[in-house]
């Protein structure tokens, strides 16, 4: 009987300190080892850029990414990956979050969680301002002779895959100096989300004109995706709660695309 106790009492102290090793979530692993790693593409302005030559991130999801890690007591680990092969990053678990403009899809949720949406977008055209006019609708940009460009990988070309038959798809791979192309008469128009096309509109002002980003094609919400741990999400949300009813979340959204 004695044994069997002792199988017993052993038996628990087994299971109980199973379950709380399984109690143990990522939120604690990411304070414990002091650091959060945010994973960034770095060529999505207003959202995220990389500079080169010092290796530096800027951007909206930077400062909003700092505030988060200021949140937390860490500091953040900057990531960079790539639209095409981020949601490979994200399974190899190569950070714990990524920003930086990323919208909400039903497969990415299938391999993690998403925080509270943090913007309402849509894809919407940007065109040279003298073909404004030419380019408002799928029907008028889906026309032979149309070349519509896209950067690969993201939503932008399966938007524009899923919506295109008859105009020419030139695949970009440089986002950051696709628009460009626009402008110097390469490549007629571009859909993406609306906050780009604004931001784009102001860098190129009498050049590029965003074409109604207030009535886009689609209906989408950018947030941020995160490993699959209820703790981190809830943390998240949370903090999102609070940056938008103190004012810290509008402080840096002004900075960034008003």
């Amino acid at each position: 009987m004695v044994r069997i106790l002792s199988c017993l009492t052993a038996a628990l102290l087994l299971l109980a300190a199973s379950a709380q090793a399984q109690q143990a979530s990522r939120l604690d692993d990411i304070i414990k080892r002091g650091s959060l790693r945010v994973g960034l593409t770095g060529d999505y302005l207003p959202f995220s850029s990389l500079d080169k030559e010092t290796s530096k991130f800027r951007g909206f999801d930077v400062d909003m990414a700092e505030a988060l890690g200021k949140a937390l007591g860490v500091r953040i680990e900057y990531v960079h990956t790539a639209w095409p092969q981020m949601t490979k990053d994200f399974e190899a678990d190569n950070f714990d979050i990524a920003m930086g403009g990323v919208s909400i899809t039903l497969d990415r949720q299938k391999k993690g969680l998403f925080s509270t949406p943090i913007m309402r977008e849509g894809k919407t055209p940007i065109a040279r301002c003298a073909d404004k006019t030419k380019y408002e609708t799928i029907a008028e940009i889906d026309k032979p002779g149309t070349r519509v460009i896209v950067n690969p990988g993201g939503t932008n070309e399966r938007f524009a895959r899923a919506n295109v038959r008859n105009a020419e798809i030139k695949v970009w791979n440089d986002n950051v100096t696709i628009f460009d192309e626009i402008a110097k008469g390469d490549a007629d128009l571009m859909m993406t989300d609306a906050s780009e096309t604004r931001y784009q509109q102001k860098l190129h002002p009498g050049v590029l004109c965003a074409l109604h980003p207030d009535k886009p094609f689609d209906f989408a919400e950018k947030a941020y995706w995160m490993q699959r741990d209820p703790a981190l999400n809830a943390f998240v949300d949370q903090w999102l709660h609070i940056a938008m009813e103190d004012g810290s979340f509008s402080k840096i959204y002004a900075a960034w695309f008003e």
